[in-house]
């Protein structure tokens, strides 16, 4: 394995326009994860440098607050394996309990105390309830719940002044619940919007104002009345609210529109608007979602950009930001007002999984499973005094590369420095793949940074993509944004996953109570405007011609896109089968020839085109389905037909193939659990060099929009590096030929396969419906043989109580 860092030169290029090129600089050239001294690198590049104290919480930490006497910070750990909810000792930051729930038991978001401290209410997300806890000598115990309707889904809570109500905020049925805390009796709800993060109430309760979370609105609701009042337009799906105790103003965080908006509860106005973009122009990625207010100063939990803002409210500026662990979630003022509680959902990322899901045990390792191996942090900061700020604030900028972002020059110009200029480019071929890690496919490649030990898909089963990876660009420092396929498609087309689905995969991925809607709610939309949020709609908007085949879409032939992207179905090929393991690729593949090659005659081949290409995923070891080696390599072999028909075709002296991985969840590897598979194709990448810089789904995405001529869509593809190393101005116009598998596309599994029983129950009627841990034991059974020893888990140790068969995916 290389040292962590290495130091290589580039040229810097000014963020605040995102185009110009500035002088040379040398940066470091770096891996994935947490790092020895307690800093960590994201899967982007940035830099994690948390300030204060940190101590580790449970998995995604999304809800906190603090007791009434300030001695307790009650923590709700909403993550995809053992829940918990953390009773943590606000002056010290130690964990003084932890109270375990394994799914389909549940919390999400929720949290509220009542006015005298001796209860504690959790929202129970799917569960349909409210957990109530008593507190007594320091310690949480729970009692009796509240039981709300069936597909109530509470998220946020508050409590009325006396106790007596408790205001919940519906997020499965789009309304607020009135709970009188005595009775536990429902009082009434009334609809607001859809999929409602919290509520927040007026000094005097007589109103609640309700967060919209999945469209751009705030409803005031009359609490006597228990009706809506008003609709506020406030922004792309608004999250947190606080209450200005000086001033009775409610803040709102407008987490995809990177704004703070006030009201004023005597007009439901909107009083002000405070701007969280780091820079002039910026496009959207800082996702505040939470919010903490001492006198004349605000706090915002900006997740996307790993920071607290500390805003003036008397100017409505930003006088600075405060570096924080990987995506923070709630930020909280301590009793005496010194310190700031910061729940960070990612902590310090990943890291090696060599020990898992690399499957040959059916007992789980869940620190071993990039869903659910990060642990989320607590960050214990004293609030600081403004040199002390204007330091932590050059320390955000520099680890999220505000001020200079990495853009180096292509060779001659191949990858143009800003959108528009010229390149030798003229077409790009965008291919998107399911779940597969680095060292899987590539580990004994026999160049780049592998483990042989990690690799269950050698030259039988994916000939194509190693020797393409030999013959054109090897890239052993690549890596998925995403954890899992709903992430990581968000990722993949949108540059960004938001805070809604965030807060939902673990979900549906634990089979908590809700499914995945990445598809369906346009909730999940990363941007200011639902509908203009992925790459396919900035070249709608640019006029720049498309194509689409399998992204998006679903159901038999003739295949159909979601209803989420209308533009999308325009561009479509109906005839391209969406995703549906028992439709070969290589049928997919000849369909998109036969599409190519006719747009070719015609000359009418568009500037860039979107492939699908899943049958990777596997279908384990059911039976009757094919083996994971066949269906490895079908996957394979219709990659490889479609390099060969293009680079037999005219267009292929100004193509560009760009070939990843949605997420790299269903393996392991020795650098860090989202390194994954990633090509680049071309008569300007035909070098058979190695390319260590580090990149990741937006790096892909970010020259993939400078080659076509359109602008960044998020703060993270805006400061991503482009590929440029794996460029040459020398382009090889040399065709290649497919190769042919010599492991059988058509081998099935058959009852005495391992595991077969257990995959045959399996759902594979979309992307990680199947139990992850289950199946990819299956998978290393039937590759490596039923008797075969996993390599022994070493990097990430195991955290001990988490040894449970993984449900949902």
């Amino acid at each position: 394995m290389r040292t962590h860092w290495r130091f290589t030169a580039v040229v810097g290029i000014a963020l605040v326009a995102a185009t110009g090129v500035a002088a040379a600089k040398v940066l470091p050239e770096r891996h994935a994860g947490p790092a020895p001294d307690g800093s960590a690198v994201t899967t982007y590049g940035w830099r994690v440098t948390p300030a204060g104290n940190q101590t580790k919480l449970g998995e995604k930490p999304f809800g906190a607050v603090l007791s009434p006497d300030g001695k307790y910070l009650a923590v709700s750990n909403d993550g995809t394996r053992t829940q918990s909810l953390s009773l943590v000792e606000a002056a010290s930051g130690k964990v003084l309990q932890s109270l375990p729930y394994t799914s389909p038991e549940a919390l999400f978001i929720g949290l509220a105390w009542s006015p005298d401290g001796t209860k504690l209410y959790a929202a129970a997300g799917g569960n349909d309830k409210i957990r109530v806890y008593s507190l007594a000598d320091g310690l949480l115990t729970e009692t009796t719940p509240i039981t709300l309707p069936k597909g109530s889904f509470p998220a946020g809570l508050t409590t009325s002044a006396d106790g007596s109500k408790l205001y919940v905020a519906d997020n499965g049925s789009g309304g607020l619940a009135a709970v009188d805390t005595a009775t536990g009796k429902v009082l009434g709800t009334v609809a607001t919007g859809a999929n409602p993060f919290t509520v927040g109430l007026t000094g005097d309760g007589e109103t609640a104002y309700v967060s919209n979370w999945g469209t751009n609105t705030v409803s005031a609701v009359d609490t006597a009345t228990l009706k809506v009042r008003a609709t506020l337009t406030v922004g792309s799906h608004p999250t947190a609210i606080v209450r200005n105790p000086a001033t009775g103003e409610m803040l709102v965080a407008v987490t995809d529109a990177d704004k703070v908006i006030g009201v004023n509860p005597a007009t439901d106005a909107i009083t002000r608007t405070i701007d969280l973009a780091p820079y002039r122009h910026a496009p959207v990625g800082s996702s505040p979602q939470g919010l903490a207010i001492d006198g004349k100063t605000l706090y915002v939990a900006n997740a996307g950009d790993n920071d607290v803002a500390v805003v003036n409210l008397a100017n409505n500026h930003v006088s600075g930001l405060i570096p924080t662990g990987w995506y923070p979630t709630t930020v909280t003022v301590t009793k005496d007002k010194h310190r700031l509680l910061v729940t960070n959902a990612k902590g310090l990322g990943a890291g090696p999984n060599p020990g898992g899901p690399q499957p040959t045990n059916p007992v789980v390792d869940y620190s071993q499973y990039v869903g659910s191996m990060i642990m989320g942090t607590l960050s214990d900061i004293a609030v600081p005094r403004p040199p002390e700020l204007a330091h932590y604030t050059k320390q955000v900028r520099q680890n999220d590369g505000f001020d200079t972002a990495v853009h180096p020059n292509g060779p001659a110009n191949v990858v143009p420095a800003r959108p528009g200029d010229p390149s030798p480019i003229k077409h790009v071929i965008y291919v998107v793949k399911e779940n597969r890690t680095y060292d899987q496919v590539f580990g004994s490649l026999g160049k780049g940074d592998g483990d042989p030990a990690l690799n269950l898909f050698g030259d039988e089963s994916a000939p194509n993509h190693r020797q393409l990876a030999r013959q054109f660009v090897t890239l052993d420092n690549f890596y998925a944004d995403g954890a899992v396929s709903s992430d990581g498609w968000e990722w993949a087309t949108g540059s960004e996953s938001n805070a809604y689905n965030e807060h939902l995969w673990p979900v549906a991925y634990s089979s908590r109570g809700r499914s995945d809607d990445v598809y369906t709610n346009q909730a999940t939309d990363p941007g200011k405007l639902t509908g203009d949020s992925r790459i396919w709609d900035r070249l709608d908007d640019a006029g720049i011609s498309y194509r689409n085949s399998g992204m998006w879409a679903g159901g038999p032939l003739p295949a159909k896109v979601f209803a989420t992207e209308p533009r999308l179905a325009a561009h479509t090929d109906p005839n391209y089968a969406a995703q549906n393991g028992d439709i070969k690729d290589v049928t997919r593949a000849d369909e998109w020839i036969q599409q190519y090659q006719a747009a070719s005659t015609a000359g009418t081949v568009p500037t860039m085109q979107f492939i699908r290409l899943a049958n990777d995923h596997t279908f384990g070891t059911s039976v009757g389905k094919p083996t994971p080696k066949a269906a490895v390599a079908d996957n394979d072999l219709a990659l490889g037909r479609i390099v060969d028909a293009v680079s037999h075709s005219k267009e292929w002296k100004d193509t560009a193939i760009f070939v990843t991985e949605d997420d790299a969840q269903n393996g392991p590897d020795h650098v860090d659990a989202h390194r994954t598979v990633a090509l680049v194709i071309s008569p300007y990448t035909q070098t058979g060099k190695v390319d260590s810089t580090m990149y990741s789904t937006v790096a892909m995405m970010r020259t993939m929009e400078l080659i076509a001529g359109i602008g960044p869509l998020t703060q993270f593809d805006a400061a991503a590096t482009p590929m440029t190393a794996s460029f040459t101005a020398k382009p090889d116009f040399t065709p290649y030929d497919a190769r042919t598998p010599a492991q059988s596309l058509d081998e099935k599994n058959t009852a005495a396969a391992p595991l077969a029983a257990e995959s045959s129950k399996m759902n594979f009627s979309g992307a990680d419906l199947a139990p992850e841990r289950q199946l990819n034991e299956a998978i290393w059974k039937s590759v490596k043989g039923a008797d075969s020893p996993m390599p022994a888990p070493r990097g990430v140790p195991a955290s001990g109580a988490e040894a449970a068969e993984e449900g949902g995916r």
